[in-house]
């Protein structure tokens, strides 16, 4: 199942193509009767509109999310941030 899920991502054009797979993948999942990947069906029904958005030009959120962590991990070390001018800077300083 999570094979086929990852492969509706790998081998589709286009959103169509790949809505009706996700259709299918969505039936198979009700028919295959597994709880955990019926949760996550739930969700792809819920957030399909947004999640078909990749299809666009193939790019993910992965970059901001990356950043996000190194921006949390650095404030982690210094326990905290009292000076923002300075964790600005230092941030600029290290990341940019």
């Amino acid at each position: 199942m999570s094979l086929a899920l990852g492969n509706i991502f790998h081998k589709s054009k286009s959103k169509e193509g790949a809505f009706t797979k996700l259709a299918l993948w969505h039936n198979q999942v009700e028919n295959a009767g597994i709880q955990s990947f019926e949760s996550v069906a739930r969700s792809i029904a819920a957030h399909h509109a947004n999640i078909l958005h990749y299809f666009d030009n193939k790019s993910t959120n992965a970059s901001a999310e990356s950043f996000n962590a190194k921006l949390k991990s650095f404030r982690a070390i210094f326990r905290g941030v009292r000076d923002t001018t300075f964790f600005l800077y230092r941030v600029m300083k290290l990341y940019a």
